[in-house]
Protein backbone atom coordinates (compact mmCIF):
# COMPACT_ATOMS: atom_id res chain seq x y z
CA UNK A 1 0.00 0.00 0.00
CA UNK A 2 2.76 2.52 0.49
CA UNK A 3 4.48 1.77 -2.48
CA UNK A 4 1.00 2.60 -4.18
CA UNK A 5 0.57 5.77 -1.88
CA UNK A 6 3.92 6.84 -4.17
CA UNK A 7 1.77 6.93 -6.90
CA UNK A 8 0.00 10.70 -7.25
CA UNK A 9 -2.69 9.58 -8.97
CA UNK A 10 -3.53 6.85 -6.94
CA UNK A 11 -3.11 9.08 -3.58
CA UNK A 12 -5.12 11.49 -5.22
CA UNK A 13 -8.35 9.30 -6.00
CA UNK A 14 -7.61 7.77 -2.04
CA UNK A 15 -7.79 10.94 -0.19
CA UNK A 16 -10.84 11.90 -2.02
CA UNK A 17 -12.79 8.95 -1.65
CA UNK A 18 -11.88 8.95 1.94
CA UNK A 19 -12.64 12.65 2.01
CA UNK A 20 -16.44 12.19 0.77
CA UNK A 21 -16.90 9.08 3.27
CA UNK A 22 -15.86 12.13 6.20
CA UNK A 23 -17.58 14.77 4.09
CA UNK A 24 -21.05 13.02 4.65
CA UNK A 25 -20.78 12.16 8.36
CA UNK A 26 -23.47 15.06 10.66
CA UNK A 27 -22.45 15.80 13.63
CA UNK A 28 -25.50 17.98 15.38
CA UNK A 29 -26.73 18.84 11.35
CA UNK A 30 -23.03 19.96 10.44
CA UNK A 31 -21.13 18.42 7.70
CA UNK A 32 -17.76 19.36 6.12
CA UNK A 33 -19.08 18.37 2.96
CA UNK A 34 -15.99 18.41 -0.07
CA UNK A 35 -14.35 20.81 2.64
CA UNK A 36 -13.43 16.87 4.03
CA UNK A 37 -11.36 16.32 1.31
CA UNK A 38 -8.54 18.55 2.99
CA UNK A 39 -8.36 17.15 6.07
CA UNK A 40 -7.70 13.85 5.20
CA UNK A 41 -5.02 15.28 3.04
CA UNK A 42 -3.33 16.91 5.53
CA UNK A 43 -3.08 13.41 7.62
CA UNK A 44 -1.99 11.86 4.22
CA UNK A 45 0.66 14.69 3.78
CA UNK A 46 1.24 14.03 7.76
CA UNK A 47 2.89 10.13 6.61
CA UNK A 48 4.36 12.04 3.19
CA UNK A 49 2.45 11.48 0.64
CA UNK A 50 2.49 14.54 -1.92
CA UNK A 51 0.31 15.52 -4.79
CA UNK A 52 2.51 17.59 -6.67
CA UNK A 53 2.18 21.53 -6.97
CA UNK A 54 1.35 21.24 -10.64
CA UNK A 55 -0.88 18.91 -9.99
CA UNK A 56 -2.44 21.08 -7.38
CA UNK A 57 -2.15 24.41 -9.72
CA UNK A 58 -3.75 22.58 -12.21
CA UNK A 59 -7.05 21.93 -9.99
CA UNK A 60 -6.83 25.40 -8.82
CA UNK A 61 -6.89 26.69 -12.47
CA UNK A 62 -9.55 25.12 -13.69
CA UNK A 63 -11.87 25.89 -10.51
CA UNK A 64 -11.37 29.53 -10.45
CA UNK A 65 -11.86 29.92 -14.57
CA UNK A 66 -15.08 28.01 -13.77
CA UNK A 67 -16.29 29.92 -10.84
CA UNK A 68 -15.44 32.69 -12.84
CA UNK A 69 -17.41 31.37 -15.59
CA UNK A 70 -20.55 31.39 -13.43
CA UNK A 71 -20.03 34.57 -11.66
CA UNK A 72 -19.36 37.33 -14.86
CA UNK A 73 -23.02 37.51 -15.85
CA UNK A 74 -24.48 38.80 -12.52
CA UNK A 75 -20.57 40.11 -11.41
CA UNK A 76 -20.77 43.73 -12.74
CA UNK A 77 -24.87 44.22 -11.76
CA UNK A 78 -23.91 42.76 -7.86
CA UNK A 79 -20.90 45.11 -7.89
CA UNK A 80 -23.02 47.96 -9.08
CA UNK A 81 -26.20 47.05 -6.14
CA UNK A 82 -23.71 45.60 -3.29
CA UNK A 83 -20.45 46.22 -4.06
CA UNK A 84 -19.69 49.09 -1.48
CA UNK A 85 -20.84 47.07 1.63
CA UNK A 86 -18.87 43.74 0.34
CA UNK A 87 -16.09 45.51 -0.33
CA UNK A 88 -16.16 47.59 3.07
CA UNK A 89 -16.39 43.99 4.91
CA UNK A 90 -13.14 42.57 2.88
CA UNK A 91 -11.11 45.65 3.70
CA UNK A 92 -11.81 45.53 7.67
CA UNK A 93 -10.87 41.95 7.09
CA UNK A 94 -7.56 43.16 5.60
CA UNK A 95 -6.91 46.07 7.82
CA UNK A 96 -7.57 44.02 11.19
CA UNK A 97 -5.35 41.20 9.92
CA UNK A 98 -3.04 43.77 9.71
CA UNK A 99 -3.47 45.03 12.97
CA UNK A 100 -3.63 41.63 14.31
CA UNK A 101 -0.45 40.56 13.31
CA UNK A 102 1.46 43.53 14.42
CA UNK A 103 -0.07 43.24 17.67
CA UNK A 104 1.52 39.63 17.52
CA UNK A 105 4.77 41.48 16.83
CA UNK A 106 4.46 42.85 19.51
CA UNK A 107 3.07 40.37 21.77
CA UNK A 108 5.69 37.66 20.78
CA UNK A 109 8.97 39.81 20.03
CA UNK A 110 8.97 38.81 16.70
CA UNK A 111 10.89 40.14 13.36
CA UNK A 112 9.50 42.11 10.42
CA UNK A 113 10.28 38.77 8.34
CA UNK A 114 8.49 36.56 11.09
CA UNK A 115 5.01 38.87 11.15
CA UNK A 116 5.32 39.46 7.42
CA UNK A 117 5.01 35.62 6.88
CA UNK A 118 2.25 35.30 9.75
CA UNK A 119 0.01 37.43 8.21
CA UNK A 120 0.11 35.81 4.58
CA UNK A 121 0.37 32.89 5.88
CA UNK A 122 -2.64 33.25 7.84
CA UNK A 123 -4.78 34.84 4.82
CA UNK A 124 -3.25 31.89 2.59
CA UNK A 125 -1.85 34.46 -0.03
CA UNK A 126 1.10 33.53 -2.36
CA UNK A 127 1.27 36.92 -4.06
CA UNK A 128 1.51 38.83 -0.46
CA UNK A 129 4.30 35.85 0.66
CA UNK A 130 6.17 36.93 -2.64
CA UNK A 131 5.99 40.11 -1.71
CA UNK A 132 6.97 39.77 1.73
CA UNK A 133 10.15 37.51 0.66
CA UNK A 134 11.35 40.22 -1.58
CA UNK A 135 11.34 43.01 0.76
CA UNK A 136 12.14 41.16 4.17
CA UNK A 137 13.95 37.94 2.74
CA UNK A 138 13.51 33.93 2.98
CA UNK A 139 12.67 33.67 6.51
CA UNK A 140 9.35 34.84 5.92
CA UNK A 141 8.43 31.29 4.51
CA UNK A 142 9.21 29.55 7.78
CA UNK A 143 6.11 31.62 9.72
CA UNK A 144 4.44 31.47 6.33
CA UNK A 145 4.63 27.23 6.25
CA UNK A 146 3.06 27.77 10.22
CA UNK A 147 0.31 30.08 10.12
CA UNK A 148 -0.92 28.32 6.39
CA UNK A 149 -2.20 25.19 7.73
CA UNK A 150 -4.47 26.88 10.13
CA UNK A 151 -5.52 29.56 8.12
CA UNK A 152 -6.72 26.60 5.59
CA UNK A 153 -8.87 25.03 8.42
CA UNK A 154 -9.89 28.21 9.93
CA UNK A 155 -11.35 29.67 7.07
CA UNK A 156 -13.66 26.42 6.52
CA UNK A 157 -14.26 25.80 10.12
CA UNK A 158 -15.27 29.13 10.21
CA UNK A 159 -17.72 29.74 7.62
CA UNK A 160 -19.13 25.97 8.52
CA UNK A 161 -19.85 27.37 12.05
CA UNK A 162 -20.76 30.72 11.53
CA UNK A 163 -24.42 30.19 10.73
CA UNK A 164 -25.15 27.88 13.50
CA UNK A 165 -23.25 30.13 15.85
CA UNK A 166 -25.40 33.53 14.75
CA UNK A 167 -28.09 31.09 14.88
CA UNK A 168 -28.92 31.68 11.22
CA UNK A 169 -31.45 29.32 9.65
CA UNK A 170 -30.01 28.69 6.45
CA UNK A 171 -32.66 27.13 5.39
CA UNK A 172 -34.91 30.24 5.58
CA UNK A 173 -32.52 32.27 3.83
CA UNK A 174 -32.49 30.24 0.67
CA UNK A 175 -36.82 30.95 1.02
CA UNK A 176 -35.72 34.79 1.25
CA UNK A 177 -33.45 34.55 -1.36
CA UNK A 178 -35.67 32.71 -4.09
CA UNK A 179 -38.81 35.05 -3.13
CA UNK A 180 -36.55 38.10 -3.70
CA UNK A 181 -35.47 36.25 -7.47
CA UNK A 182 -39.10 36.13 -7.50
CA UNK A 183 -39.71 39.31 -7.18
CA UNK A 184 -37.22 40.57 -9.23
CA UNK A 185 -38.34 38.45 -11.84
CA UNK A 186 -41.94 38.29 -11.72
CA UNK A 187 -43.71 34.70 -13.25
CA UNK A 188 -45.06 35.06 -16.17
CA UNK A 189 -48.74 33.81 -16.82
CA UNK A 190 -51.80 34.34 -19.41
CA UNK A 191 -54.85 35.70 -19.77
CA UNK A 192 -57.70 36.56 -22.53
CA UNK A 193 -59.43 39.42 -22.59
CA UNK A 194 -62.27 40.86 -24.56
CA UNK A 195 -62.26 44.02 -26.92
CA UNK A 196 -64.44 46.55 -25.63
CA UNK A 197 -62.77 50.04 -24.75
CA UNK A 198 -63.55 52.33 -27.67
CA UNK A 199 -60.35 53.74 -27.37
CA UNK A 200 -58.83 50.87 -29.16
CA UNK A 201 -61.46 49.57 -31.12
CA UNK A 202 -60.24 49.97 -35.06
CA UNK A 203 -56.46 50.37 -34.17
CA UNK A 204 -53.53 48.40 -34.95
CA UNK A 205 -51.61 46.57 -32.63
CA UNK A 206 -48.61 49.07 -33.49
CA UNK A 207 -50.77 52.11 -33.39
CA UNK A 208 -51.51 51.67 -29.80
CA UNK A 209 -47.78 50.09 -28.71
CA UNK A 210 -49.17 46.98 -26.96
CA UNK A 211 -45.84 45.85 -26.04
CA UNK A 212 -44.47 49.30 -24.72
CA UNK A 213 -47.69 50.54 -22.81
CA UNK A 214 -48.70 47.47 -21.08
CA UNK A 215 -45.51 44.99 -20.99
CA UNK A 216 -47.62 42.26 -22.34
CA UNK A 217 -47.15 40.30 -25.11
CA UNK A 218 -49.89 39.48 -27.55
CA UNK A 219 -49.77 35.86 -28.34
CA UNK A 220 -52.85 35.03 -30.58
CA UNK A 221 -56.50 36.70 -31.56
CA UNK A 222 -59.92 35.09 -32.52
CA UNK A 223 -61.47 37.70 -34.70
CA UNK A 224 -65.31 35.72 -35.33
CA UNK A 225 -64.66 32.17 -35.53
CA UNK A 226 -61.26 32.31 -36.93
CA UNK A 227 -57.81 32.60 -34.67
CA UNK A 228 -55.26 34.52 -36.08
CA UNK A 229 -51.84 35.28 -35.74
CA UNK A 230 -50.99 38.90 -34.19
CA UNK A 231 -48.50 41.66 -36.13
CA UNK A 232 -48.17 45.19 -35.51
CA UNK A 233 -50.53 45.54 -38.92
CA UNK A 234 -53.48 43.48 -36.71
CA UNK A 235 -56.37 45.14 -36.25
CA UNK A 236 -58.66 45.18 -32.78
CA UNK A 237 -62.41 44.89 -33.61
CA UNK A 238 -65.13 44.94 -30.86
CA UNK A 239 -65.62 41.90 -29.74
CA UNK A 240 -62.78 40.09 -30.78
CA UNK A 241 -60.70 37.80 -27.78
CA UNK A 242 -57.04 38.38 -27.11
CA UNK A 243 -54.52 35.68 -25.42
CA UNK A 244 -51.62 37.45 -24.11
CA UNK A 245 -49.08 36.66 -21.97
CA UNK A 246 -46.70 38.84 -19.29
CA UNK A 247 -46.65 39.52 -15.62
CA UNK A 248 -49.47 39.86 -13.29
CA UNK A 249 -49.01 43.35 -13.21
CA UNK A 250 -48.03 44.11 -17.22
CA UNK A 251 -51.53 41.49 -18.16
CA UNK A 252 -53.45 44.11 -15.60
CA UNK A 253 -52.62 47.41 -17.41
CA UNK A 254 -53.52 45.25 -20.67
CA UNK A 255 -56.93 44.54 -19.02
CA UNK A 256 -57.85 48.20 -18.21
CA UNK A 257 -56.74 48.98 -21.61
CA UNK A 258 -58.20 46.32 -23.98
CA UNK A 259 -61.38 45.31 -22.07
CA UNK A 260 -62.38 42.51 -19.02
CA UNK A 261 -60.66 39.36 -18.88
CA UNK A 262 -62.43 36.06 -19.47
CA UNK A 263 -62.10 32.00 -19.01
CA UNK A 264 -62.26 31.00 -21.93
CA UNK A 265 -59.18 30.07 -23.72
CA UNK A 266 -57.97 30.42 -27.09
CA UNK A 267 -56.67 27.18 -28.45
CA UNK A 268 -54.24 27.66 -31.16
CA UNK A 269 -56.30 26.73 -34.35
CA UNK A 270 -54.74 24.75 -36.76
CA UNK A 271 -52.73 27.28 -38.76
CA UNK A 272 -51.01 28.12 -35.35
CA UNK A 273 -48.89 26.12 -33.10
CA UNK A 274 -46.43 26.41 -30.28
CA UNK A 275 -43.11 25.44 -29.74
CA UNK A 276 -39.92 25.88 -27.50
CA UNK A 277 -36.57 26.73 -29.16
CA UNK A 278 -32.83 26.49 -27.98
CA UNK A 279 -30.30 29.28 -28.90
CA UNK A 280 -27.60 27.01 -30.10
CA UNK A 281 -26.45 29.13 -32.81
CA UNK A 282 -23.43 31.05 -31.89
CA UNK A 283 -23.67 33.82 -34.08
CA UNK A 284 -27.08 34.91 -31.81
CA UNK A 285 -25.65 34.78 -28.62
CA UNK A 286 -25.40 39.11 -27.52
CA UNK A 287 -28.13 39.80 -30.05
CA UNK A 288 -30.96 42.16 -29.47
CA UNK A 289 -34.24 40.08 -29.46
CA UNK A 290 -35.56 43.61 -31.77
CA UNK A 291 -32.37 42.82 -34.39
CA UNK A 292 -33.82 39.61 -35.27
CA UNK A 293 -37.70 41.59 -35.82
CA UNK A 294 -39.22 38.42 -35.13
CA UNK A 295 -42.73 39.49 -36.00
CA UNK A 296 -42.16 40.93 -39.18
CA UNK A 297 -39.24 38.62 -40.41
CA UNK A 298 -41.04 34.93 -39.50
CA UNK A 299 -44.97 36.65 -38.19
CA UNK A 300 -44.19 34.47 -35.06
CA UNK A 301 -44.52 35.66 -31.49
CA UNK A 302 -42.10 34.87 -28.95
CA UNK A 303 -44.45 34.94 -25.46
CA UNK A 304 -41.60 34.38 -23.19
CA UNK A 305 -37.68 33.58 -22.59
CA UNK A 306 -36.67 31.05 -19.86
CA UNK A 307 -32.76 31.49 -18.25
CA UNK A 308 -31.27 29.73 -16.05
CA UNK A 309 -34.67 28.65 -14.64
CA UNK A 310 -36.46 31.87 -15.18
CA UNK A 311 -38.76 33.41 -16.77
CA UNK A 312 -38.24 36.60 -18.26
CA UNK A 313 -40.67 38.73 -20.54
CA UNK A 314 -39.31 39.02 -24.47
CA UNK A 315 -38.77 42.97 -24.26
CA UNK A 316 -36.85 44.14 -27.78
CA UNK A 317 -33.87 44.93 -25.31
CA UNK A 318 -33.10 41.55 -24.54
CA UNK A 319 -29.78 40.13 -25.49
CA UNK A 320 -30.25 36.49 -26.46
CA UNK A 321 -27.91 34.25 -24.51
CA UNK A 322 -25.93 30.50 -25.13
CA UNK A 323 -28.74 28.18 -24.24
CA UNK A 324 -31.84 30.59 -23.65
CA UNK A 325 -35.28 28.31 -24.51
CA UNK A 326 -37.93 30.64 -26.68
CA UNK A 327 -41.51 30.12 -26.42
CA UNK A 328 -42.70 30.79 -29.62
CA UNK A 329 -46.47 31.18 -31.77
CA UNK A 330 -46.45 31.52 -35.23
CA UNK A 331 -47.60 29.38 -38.21
CA UNK A 332 -45.80 25.92 -38.63
CA UNK A 333 -43.75 26.84 -41.52
CA UNK A 334 -42.24 29.51 -39.74
CA UNK A 335 -41.78 28.08 -36.97
CA UNK A 336 -39.34 25.55 -39.60
CA UNK A 337 -37.45 28.79 -40.28
CA UNK A 338 -37.46 30.19 -37.13
CA UNK A 339 -35.98 27.40 -35.36
CA UNK A 340 -33.16 26.39 -37.82
CA UNK A 341 -32.20 29.88 -36.97
CA UNK A 342 -32.13 29.68 -33.37
CA UNK A 343 -30.19 26.60 -33.96
CA UNK A 344 -32.84 24.61 -31.46
CA UNK A 345 -30.17 21.22 -30.67
CA UNK A 346 -30.00 20.28 -27.35
CA UNK A 347 -26.94 18.38 -28.10
CA UNK A 348 -24.84 21.49 -28.49
CA UNK A 349 -25.82 22.29 -25.31
CA UNK A 350 -24.66 18.74 -23.27
CA UNK A 351 -21.37 18.98 -25.19
CA UNK A 352 -17.94 20.84 -24.33
CA UNK A 353 -16.20 22.98 -26.06
CA UNK A 354 -12.82 22.90 -25.17
CA UNK A 355 -11.30 25.39 -26.56
CA UNK A 356 -12.81 28.61 -25.43
CA UNK A 357 -11.78 26.83 -21.75
CA UNK A 358 -8.12 26.18 -22.42
CA UNK A 359 -8.02 29.91 -24.51
CA UNK A 360 -9.41 31.56 -21.49
CA UNK A 361 -7.18 29.66 -18.96
CA UNK A 362 -4.20 30.78 -21.80
CA UNK A 363 -5.57 34.53 -21.23
CA UNK A 364 -5.62 34.21 -17.72
CA UNK A 365 -2.51 32.68 -16.77
CA UNK A 366 -0.86 35.49 -19.40
CA UNK A 367 -2.57 38.30 -17.78
CA UNK A 368 -1.69 37.27 -13.87
CA UNK A 369 1.69 36.88 -14.83
CA UNK A 370 1.96 40.63 -16.17
CA UNK A 371 3.67 43.02 -13.01
CA UNK A 372 2.98 46.82 -13.19
CA UNK A 373 6.13 48.63 -11.25
CA UNK A 374 5.56 51.78 -9.46
CA UNK A 375 8.77 53.14 -9.10
CA UNK A 376 11.40 50.59 -7.05
CA UNK A 377 9.60 50.38 -3.75
CA UNK A 378 6.14 48.88 -5.13
CA UNK A 379 5.48 46.26 -8.02
CA UNK A 380 2.20 44.16 -8.56
CA UNK A 381 0.87 41.50 -10.44
CA UNK A 382 -2.47 39.63 -10.05
CA UNK A 383 -0.89 35.91 -9.41
CA UNK A 384 -2.19 33.12 -11.00
CA UNK A 385 -5.16 33.32 -9.29
CA UNK A 386 -6.20 36.71 -9.71
CA UNK A 387 -5.58 36.98 -13.15
CA UNK A 388 -7.80 33.71 -14.06
CA UNK A 389 -10.34 34.58 -12.13
CA UNK A 390 -10.76 38.15 -13.40
CA UNK A 391 -10.06 36.90 -17.49
CA UNK A 392 -12.79 34.39 -16.77
CA UNK A 393 -15.19 37.34 -15.30
CA UNK A 394 -14.74 39.44 -18.44
CA UNK A 395 -15.06 37.19 -20.59
CA UNK A 396 -18.07 35.44 -19.14
CA UNK A 397 -19.91 38.49 -19.03
CA UNK A 398 -18.45 39.36 -22.60
CA UNK A 399 -20.69 35.84 -23.78
CA UNK A 400 -19.37 35.84 -27.37
CA UNK A 401 -16.18 36.66 -29.08
CA UNK A 402 -16.45 36.35 -32.92
CA UNK A 403 -17.68 32.59 -32.89
CA UNK A 404 -16.57 31.79 -29.73
CA UNK A 405 -18.63 31.45 -26.73
CA UNK A 406 -17.19 32.04 -23.63
CA UNK A 407 -20.34 29.92 -21.37
CA UNK A 408 -20.48 26.89 -21.14
CA UNK A 409 -23.65 24.64 -19.80
CA UNK A 410 -24.47 24.44 -15.76
CA UNK A 411 -23.50 20.38 -15.79
CA UNK A 412 -20.24 21.03 -17.50
CA UNK A 413 -19.43 24.41 -15.16
CA UNK A 414 -20.34 21.58 -12.04
CA UNK A 415 -18.22 18.97 -13.07
CA UNK A 416 -15.19 20.67 -14.42
CA UNK A 417 -15.19 22.99 -10.86
CA UNK A 418 -15.82 19.78 -8.97
CA UNK A 419 -13.19 18.14 -10.28
CA UNK A 420 -10.73 21.17 -10.06
CA UNK A 421 -11.29 21.57 -6.53
CA UNK A 422 -10.72 18.22 -5.53
CA UNK A 423 -7.43 18.34 -7.11
CA UNK A 424 -6.43 21.34 -5.59
CA UNK A 425 -7.78 20.66 -1.83
CA UNK A 426 -5.67 17.32 -1.92
CA UNK A 427 -2.87 18.96 -3.01
CA UNK A 428 -3.04 22.40 -0.45
CA UNK A 429 -3.87 19.76 2.50
CA UNK A 430 -0.56 17.43 1.54
CA UNK A 431 1.15 20.33 1.03
CA UNK A 432 0.62 21.93 4.51
CA UNK A 433 0.46 18.69 6.10
CA UNK A 434 4.39 17.56 5.23
CA UNK A 435 5.81 19.69 7.94
CA UNK A 436 3.26 21.05 10.16
CA UNK A 437 3.55 19.14 12.93
CA UNK A 438 7.13 18.86 13.03
CA UNK A 439 7.63 22.68 11.71
CA UNK A 440 5.29 23.48 15.43
CA UNK A 441 7.48 21.24 17.51
CA UNK A 442 10.45 22.87 16.23
CA UNK A 443 9.82 26.60 15.91
CA UNK A 444 7.53 26.75 18.66
CA UNK A 445 3.84 27.26 19.47
CA UNK A 446 3.79 30.97 19.60
CA UNK A 447 4.03 31.66 15.97
CA UNK A 448 1.23 29.13 15.02
CA UNK A 449 -0.97 30.75 18.09
CA UNK A 450 0.18 34.58 16.61
CA UNK A 451 -1.27 32.89 12.76
CA UNK A 452 -4.18 31.25 14.28
CA UNK A 453 -5.26 34.76 15.94
CA UNK A 454 -4.69 36.44 12.62
CA UNK A 455 -7.11 34.29 10.89
CA UNK A 456 -10.00 34.17 13.13
CA UNK A 457 -9.97 37.96 14.76
CA UNK A 458 -10.38 39.78 11.10
CA UNK A 459 -13.13 37.00 10.43
CA UNK A 460 -15.16 37.74 13.56
CA UNK A 461 -14.91 41.38 12.74
CA UNK A 462 -16.01 40.73 8.92
CA UNK A 463 -19.08 39.03 10.33
CA UNK A 464 -19.97 41.44 13.26
CA UNK A 465 -19.57 44.36 10.33
CA UNK A 466 -21.47 42.51 8.18
CA UNK A 467 -24.01 41.27 10.13
CA UNK A 468 -25.19 44.10 12.77
CA UNK A 469 -23.92 47.09 10.62
CA UNK A 470 -24.33 46.12 6.97
CA UNK A 471 -27.29 43.62 7.37
CA UNK A 472 -25.57 41.64 4.95
CA UNK A 473 -26.97 37.92 3.43
CA UNK A 474 -25.54 35.14 5.09
CA UNK A 475 -24.67 33.70 1.77
CA UNK A 476 -23.15 37.11 0.46
CA UNK A 477 -21.29 37.62 3.39
CA UNK A 478 -19.76 33.92 3.42
CA UNK A 479 -18.64 34.71 0.22
CA UNK A 480 -17.12 37.65 1.20
CA UNK A 481 -15.15 36.91 3.79
CA UNK A 482 -13.47 33.53 1.72
CA UNK A 483 -12.15 36.46 -0.76
CA UNK A 484 -11.25 38.83 1.70
CA UNK A 485 -8.94 35.68 3.31
CA UNK A 486 -8.02 35.04 -0.32
CA UNK A 487 -9.46 31.60 0.86
CA UNK A 488 -10.50 29.49 -2.11
CA UNK A 489 -10.64 25.98 0.15
CA UNK A 490 -12.93 28.39 2.44
CA UNK A 491 -15.07 29.52 -0.72
CA UNK A 492 -15.81 25.80 -1.83
CA UNK A 493 -16.93 25.16 1.71
CA UNK A 494 -18.89 27.99 1.55
CA UNK A 495 -20.41 27.23 -2.02
CA UNK A 496 -21.59 23.64 -0.89
CA UNK A 497 -23.67 25.34 1.36
CA UNK A 498 -26.31 26.67 -1.18
CA UNK A 499 -27.21 26.34 -4.87
CA UNK A 500 -26.94 29.86 -5.44
CA UNK A 501 -24.31 31.48 -7.13
CA UNK A 502 -24.02 34.10 -3.95
CA UNK A 503 -21.05 33.16 -2.26
CA UNK A 504 -19.30 33.02 -5.49
CA UNK A 505 -20.42 36.34 -6.76
CA UNK A 506 -19.06 38.05 -3.80
CA UNK A 507 -15.61 36.63 -3.56
CA UNK A 508 -14.98 37.46 -6.89
CA UNK A 509 -16.19 40.93 -6.20
CA UNK A 510 -14.23 41.53 -3.04
CA UNK A 511 -11.00 39.00 -4.22
CA UNK A 512 -8.90 41.48 -6.33
CA UNK A 513 -9.46 44.55 -3.80
CA UNK A 514 -8.46 42.43 -0.78
CA UNK A 515 -5.43 41.42 -2.90
CA UNK A 516 -4.25 44.09 -3.99
CA UNK A 517 -4.72 45.89 -0.23
CA UNK A 518 -2.94 42.86 1.35
CA UNK A 519 -0.25 43.27 -0.91
CA UNK A 520 -0.03 47.17 0.36
CA UNK A 521 -0.19 46.00 3.88
CA UNK A 522 2.64 43.48 3.62
CA UNK A 523 4.90 45.95 2.49
CA UNK A 524 4.24 48.19 5.29
CA UNK A 525 4.26 44.98 7.96
CA UNK A 526 7.76 44.08 6.29
CA UNK A 527 9.16 47.38 6.38
CA UNK A 528 8.62 47.78 9.77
Amino acid sequence: MSDLLQSPYFALFVIVALGFMLGRIEVKGISLDVSAVIFVALLFGHFGVIIPSSLSDFGMVLFIFTIGIQAGPGFFSSFRSKGQSLVMIALVIVATATLAAIAMKALFGLDAASTAGILTGALTSTPGLATAKEIAGNDTAVSYGIAYPFGVIGVILFVKLLPRICKIDLENVKREMAENTKNEYPQIGTRTCRVERASVIGRSIADLSLRVVTGAVISRIKHDDSYVMPSGRSILQEGDLIKAVGTESSLDKLEQLVGERITEDLPLGESLDLVTAIVSNKTLVNVRLASLDIPSNFNCTVTRIRRSGIDLPPTPELQLKWGDKLTIVGGKQELRELTKLLGNDAKKLSDTDFFPIALGIVFGVLIGRVTLSFGSSFAFSLGLTGGVLLTALLLSAKGRTGPIVWSMSSSANQLLRQLGLLIFLAGVGTSAGTNMVDTILNNGWSLFIAGAVVTVIPMIAAAIVGIKLLKVNIFDLLGTITGGMTSTPGLAAADSMTDSSAPSIAYATVYPVAMVFLILCVQLVAGL
